[in-house]
């Protein structure tokens, strides 16, 4: 497999964690948990994420400078 394959699966399971923490988020607010790590919790898929998603997002243009 690729390694451009393998950053789309890891993108798409980090965006599968980042929801279902933004989501333990939305449900400890409204039941009013005063824990604050859980609103951290959603940090640690999110900066993986954004890493693998500006890398996907160059990858189109990066291959129209190597064809040029």
């Amino acid at each position: 497999m690729s390694s451009n394959l393998w950053i789309r699966q890891i993108h798409r399971w980090l965006s599968i964690a980042f929801t279902l923490a933004v989501i333990a988020n939305i449900v400890a607010m409204t039941l009013q948990v005063p824990a604050t790590w859980i609103g951290f919790l959603a940090l640690v898929p999110l900066i993986p994420l954004l890493v693998t998603g500006l890398y996907l997002f160059a990858l189109p243009y990066l291959g129209r400078r190597r064809n040029a």
